[in-house]
């Protein structure tokens, strides 16, 4: 078996600037698998989702582990998760903490993505779900944010839902790999959620997002025959059409005879 080779946070800066990156958001094992596939470079997943198992599916992959904002306090607690996620298979954890906790993670030698423009587990600050960096002061908060996270240590940066012009601007004068959310095509990477490129996504489909896929369609489909499937095993039931004989262990005769009598005599 060919062995798979990947990525380090080294090679990934060394693209910087040279070609767009692709990355999705997936969280099964069956979704790994496919962006391993289809040659995606990057992932993001929960961390639960590391281990044996993900590696095998998606071996070449640059998985990056989400440590949630909220899950965790202390920057020990963010250290402790960190290496358990780099142990289980990740590559680098997303950390949207403060700078301490960041630099804390860069000290103990953990790549840091982090989190610039509308950062969702923040949005209060920023005026809510709605883009950021709008205005000359807006974007200059962004630009320093990055250079912050440049300071404390942090290799790359979520820039989400930034005007295009801005977020190009920044990528190019950043030495942090820069992964856009909606922030146009002049940063390093592209990322999306699986939920939105396979049309699964229920909710509010994002503005920047692009579907590719219908499965909410065949997710309706498979239940509709899921539950026509249920109601004829119930209707055979009811009817005694289910077991049949073919669905039944059967017995010797003599051996049937001889188990009634001591039954009987019991």
């Amino acid at each position: 078996m060919k062995k798979s080779y990947r990525p380090t946070v080294a090679d990934l800066l060394a693209l910087k600037g040279k070609r767009q990156l692709s990355m999705l958001r997936v969280i099964t094992l069956d979704e790994a698998a496919a962006a391993e596939a289809a040659g995606i470079e990057m992932v993001s997943v929960p961390p639960t989702l590391l281990g044996p198992g993900f590696r095998e599916a998606a071996p070449s992959v640059f998985a990056v582990p989400g440590l949630e904002y909220g899950d965790f306090i202390t920057a020990e607690d963010y250290l402790r998760a960190a290496f358990q996620a780099v142990r289980a298979g990740g590559d680098a954890v997303y950390c949207a903490a403060s700078l301490a906790t960041i630099r804390r993670l860069r000290d103990e030698g953990i790549p840091v993505c982090s989190h610039v423009g509308l950062i969702p587990s923040k949005a209060t600050w920023t005026g809510g779900f709605r883009a950021v960096g709008k205005t000359a002061d807006s974007a200059i908060a962004i630009w320093n944010a990055v250079k912050a996270l440049e300071d404390a240590g942090a290799f790359a940066a979520e820039i989400e839902v930034v005007p295009a012009e801005i977020a190009t601007s920044i990528s190019e004068r950043t030495s942090l790999l820069m992964i856009s959310m909606g922030a146009g095509a002049g940063c390093d990477a592209q990322y999306l959620f699986a939920d939105d490129v396979l049309g699964q996504n229920r909710d509010h489909v994002p503005r920047h997002a692009k579907t590719y896929r219908n499965f909410a369609a065949e997710f309706d489909r498979l239940q509709t025959e899921r539950i026509s499937a249920f109601r004829e095993f119930r209707n055979d039931v009811s009817s005694g059409a289910y077991p049949e004989l073919k669905h039944l262990v059967s017995v010797p005769e003599p051996e049937l005879r001889r188990f009634r009598e001591l039954l009987d005599n019991t």
